[in-house]
């Protein structure tokens, strides 16, 4: 665990103090250096300063438990990571999604980022399986509705039922069959007795497709052609390009649905709402928008659409979760272990993976 001349690792803890799981940062911080920035250090030009005069010398790990704070520097990309010293080997961070970092110029540094999207499987699929069932039975029109006028609920309530529909027995496509990927399949298979077929870039083994049922498609154009709803669920896009576009929403079945609780940037959202408006879409479930806090004016009003304010992760499970994973991670790491939950080790070349 020690480094030369018996120097404990030194850990770079960027964003507020940890607020849950104060026992275990106690034994992380006698097993560690840590050494927290001020929140004036971690504004970019600042922070990039500070890396390039070694202030906080050469630290081994980097830890952001929050995706709240933290992220103050911007984006870790192509300007910023170089400065970063050698020493670092791992950079465990809150929350599931990366696209605020180049994880390919990360592994050429050597350094393994890894996620906390397990720690957000329950809370994500809990709510995507609602967005779910908000595409096939109206919910936002049902639930507005009923705030509205007593005209506007007899509207709903009287015509709701024949555009409605249960879930069960329909096929349901999952793009990126990961962590939480794969749990929304799971619990939408066990509760709605929905048929899974999915689309990644890796198949996952036969035992895991068993358990649901699920069939693989090795073509994602294919996938979105056989499913009466599809789901986004991958942290980012490999290339950094969208994944659902005008092209990609023109395979779909005129009459399907679409539910996205990955990342906006991954998602046109001017084509989804045009493929609302001309009847391919009937349901639309979005938690994560292209320009938040912003929403999309076009989505916003129309009724098929149910939009929610980045909320399927947010539970304080989930956030617990994010703090312990991140420890978890650098823990492991630093005492000669394998990281629990790396995103980019696929990506680093053979000699560095032997050393990890």
């Amino acid at each position: 665990m020690a480094t030369t001349a018996g120097q404990k690792p030194i850990v770079l803890h960027i964003g507020d103090p940890v607020k849950w799981n104060t026992e275990l940062y106690a034994q992380f911080s006698k097993d560690f250096t840590v050494i927290r920035p001020s929140t004036e250090d971690r504004q970019r030009d600042q922070f990039m300063k500070a890396l390039k005069e070694k202030k906080w010398g050469n630290f081994d790990a980097i830890f952001r438990p929050f995706w709240s704070t933290g992220g103050e520097m911007g984006r870790w990309d192509k300007e910023l990571i170089p400065l970063v010293p050698e020493s670092c080997k791992i950079f465990a961070s809150a929350g599931a999604g990366f696209d605020w970092a180049d994880v390919d110029i990360l592994a050429e540094r050597g350094i393994v980022y890894c996620n906390s999207a397990a720690a957000s499987s329950e809370s994500v699929s809990d709510f995507a399986l609602f967005l779910i069932l908000s595409t096939f039975r109206n919910l936002n029109w049902c639930t507005t509705s009923a705030r509205d006028s007593p005209a506007a609920f007899q509207d709903c309530h009287t015509n709701a039922a024949p555009v409605s529909h249960n879930p069960r027995g329909h096929t349901l496509g999952v793009i990126g069959l990961g962590n939480v990927g794969f749990e929304i399949a799971r619990k939408a298979y066990l509760a709605f007795h929905m048929n899974i077929i999915y689309y990644d870039v890796l198949r996952k083994p036969n035992a895991r497709e068993a358990e649901i049922e699920a069939r693989f498609v090795s073509s994602l154009d294919e996938m979105l052609g056989l499913s009466d709803c599809v789901i986004l669920a991958t942290p980012a896009s490999p290339d950094g390009k969208k994944v659902v576009t005008k092209e990609r929403l023109a395979k779909m079945k005129v009459g399907s649905r679409f539910v996205n609780i990955a990342r906006g940037s991954l998602v046109d959202e001017e084509a989804v709402a045009d493929a609302v408006e001309e009847g391919r879409l009937v349901g639309v479930g979005m938690d994560v928008h292209e320009n938040e806090p912003r929403v999309n004016e076009r989505l916003k009003g129309l009724r098929q659409v149910t939009l929610t304010s980045h909320n399927a992760g947010g539970t304080l499970e989930t956030h617990i979760g994010f703090e312990e994973l991140s420890m978890r991670n650098i823990d492991a790491l630093l005492k000669g272990q394998k990281p629990l939950t790396p995103v980019n080790m696929h990506l680093m070349t053979s000699a560095v993976k032997s050393n990890l």
